[in-house]
């Protein structure tokens, strides 16, 4: 009997297990705690050293790890702000997953409350048994 090579690639990859898209959920909820708390090198800690990224506040494409400590060395002058996750989707696929979806970026201005909301893709990598940001974009909602 001839197994189809597209079988044969969903079984390598191994099975979809609820672990793995808790790990990757706890992972991407590590980078919101970072963020809130605002640890820049916590955040930049969670990114493999080979990662890109495509953050909300800039148009410069990273991918160096001094580039991303640049784009989030000077997270304490956000203040208040904070982010909370949104509607969003993991897809676990082997030993890479993504997770895609909504957050929104809070802050007080002027003694109001401002939501800024904003869409994410997370790509993930299991390397040495951590998930690893790999790929991150970030925008504003249109």
């Amino acid at each position: 009997m001839r197994i189809p090579a597209l079988c044969v690639a969903l079984l390598a990859c191994g099975p979809l297990s609820a672990d793995a898209v808790s790990d990757v959920e706890a992972a991407t909820q590590q980078w919101i705690a970072a963020f809130n708390q605002k640890d820049a090198r916590g955040i930049v800690a969670l990114y493999a050293k080979d990662a890109v990224l495509f953050g909300t506040a800039s148009g410069t494409l990273r991918d160096k790890p001094e580039l991303v400590w640049d784009y989030f060395k000077g997270i304490g002058d956000l203040g208040d702000a904070t982010i909370s996750t949104g509607d969003h989707r993991v897809q676990v696929f082997g030993d890479v997953a993504i997770n895609t979806g909504y957050y929104t970026r809070m802050s007080m201005q002027d003694g109001k409350q401002v939501k800024n909301p904003a869409r994410f893709t997370f790509v993930y990598q299991l390397r040495e048994g951590k998930w690893m940001i790999v790929n991150h974009h970030s925008s504003v909602l249109p």
